[in-house]
């Protein structure tokens, strides 16, 4: 089997070009990579985006073969980028086309459930990934608000907190909702609890401290769940930014009548890069799990930028170096205001979609997060990295095939010339200023 590396850089506008690896002598004056395979981490579960209504309603403004062409690009095995987990809300969040629920007002039985509005588009797009991928995409659900007759603030947007009079039928809606889903074929394998439940947003929001979420689990939702016959499904917490994912954590996992019902933690982007707090939770509660499940860039399109691709993969090695184990993007595309969003809250994502023209651009987002999806496969472990020189951001991966994936990115505006040491064997690559490679080594 041919050893080769991928290459997407700024400098010559390359995208997934493929070049052979030759072996050398190692050179000493030059930086050094040093994969250890024998020193194995996290196992990953795999990489997606949002099934968000606002993306799957602008993939419907595309005729059917560039529609086709956009979710070949994210779920083909082999054409695409190789996505096989994906985040969808439960009830609207700001990437809606406005506030909606699946029940009548005041219904705290939930007898109207009724998940038909997501018939329209979000439900008809998780099933044609799935068939483009081969296999059901694996899901998380996350809610936004509950309704708003269940709040505080009676209203689904601005924050507000649940009502303790509604907390046994809001932990009901999420079983209703898996079911729901799991009737129209989709495979919902996890939930969180509550997305970003420390902001007041303009949009869909709803607060929770440390204590609420924990005392949510262990009362209400944990047991409903079981009660259900849903105790298989994974529950995450948090869900919300790296700052404050230390305290968070330790507010329900060390409480063990709630982290008995837990699987991990869920976390974003935003704020920071703090990416050793990712480290401190799993070296806190190292029988759980970490996951990201959202990214994005703010502030509407950046068609043609490069800084976002970078973003992306500076933040998966920094995430995935620290014990995540999979990564969930934000939404799969949006249209060239960066919306729609309801609040207008604009944002960027790797597709983006010109549905007037039917066209569809590929943002450098797209390329970057494809050097990790499309070569690292579900099931793969991190292994042991070594890098003598800073300027360069690398991480490996063993695959479940016994082939060795090691992604380098080098965000500055040098050449830099290293060498890659591996199973006693050595080549010499160079590294472009603002690229991004991924390595192939098959084990002989």
């Amino acid at each position: 089997m041919e050893n080769y590396y991928i290459v997407t850089s700024k400098t010559t506008n390359e995208k997934f070009n493929k070049y052979p690896l030759s072996f050398t002598q190692k050179d000493k004056n030059i930086a050094t990579i040093k994969i250890d395979q024998n020193i194995k981490y996290q196992q990953i579960i795999g990489f997606g985006g949002a099934f968000t209504e606002s993306s799957a309603y602008t993939l419907s403004k595309l005729t059917e073969d560039k529609r086709k062409e956009v979710i070949e690009a994210y779920f083909n095995q082999e054409k695409g980028i190789n996505y096989s987990i994906g985040r969808v809300h439960i009830n609207s969040c700001d990437f809606s086309l406005g506030n909606y629920t699946y029940v009548s007002k005041n219904d705290n039985k939930l007898k109207t459930f009724d998940i038909s509005h997501d018939y329209k588009w979000v439900v008809p797009l998780i099933k044609a990934a799935s068939i483009e991928r081969g296999e059901k995409i694996k899901i998380l659900a996350s809610p936004w608000s509950p309704p708003a007759w269940m709040k505080s603030n009676k209203d689904m947007n601005n924050g507000g907190k649940l009502l303790d009079e509604y907390k046994d039928s809001w932990a009901l809606y999420y079983t209703k909702f898996i079911k729901a889903y799991q009737k129209a074929g989709i495979n919902i394998k996890a939930i969180t609890v509550q997305n970003e439940p420390a902001a007041v947003q303009v949009w869909d929001s709803c607060i929770y401290s440390g204590e609420e979420e924990r005392d949510f689990i262990k009362n209400y939702l944990g047991p409903t769940m079981e009660r259900e016959g849903l105790g298989h499904i994974k529950i995450l917490i948090w869900d919300h930014n790296r700052d404050i994912i230390v305290e968070r954590s330790k507010a329900v996992l060390e409480d063990p009548d709630a982290a008995k019902y837990v699987w991990g933690t869920a976390f974003h982007w935003y704020v920071s890069e703090a990416f050793e707090n990712v480290s401190k939770v799993h070296e806190l509660f190292p029988d759980k799990h970490l996951l990201f499940t959202e990214g994005c860039q703010e502030g509407g399109c950046h068609i043609g930028s490069w800084d976002t691709g970078e973003r992306y993969a500076r933040n998966m090695i920094g995430d995935m170096n620290n014990y995540c184990e999979g990564y969930l993007d934000w939404n799969l595309c949006l249209d060239e205001t960066g919306g729609p969003n309801h609040v207008n809250n604009l944002c960027d994502a790797p597709i983006i979609i010109i549905p007037k023209k039917n066209k569809v651009i590929y943002n450098s987002s797209y390329y970057y997060i494809g050097h990790f999806s499309k070569y690292v496969l579900p099931k793969a472990y991190r292994i042991a990295s070594f890098v003598s020189d800073n300027r360069l951001n690398v991480i490996s991966f063993l695959n479940p095939n016994n082939q060795t994936v090691v992604v380098v990115l080098n965000q500055t505006n040098e050449k830099i010339l290293y060498t890659l040491e591996i199973n006693n064997q050595t080549t010499t690559i160079e590294s472009l200023p603002h690229s991004i490679h991924t390595i192939i080594y098959n084990t002989k």
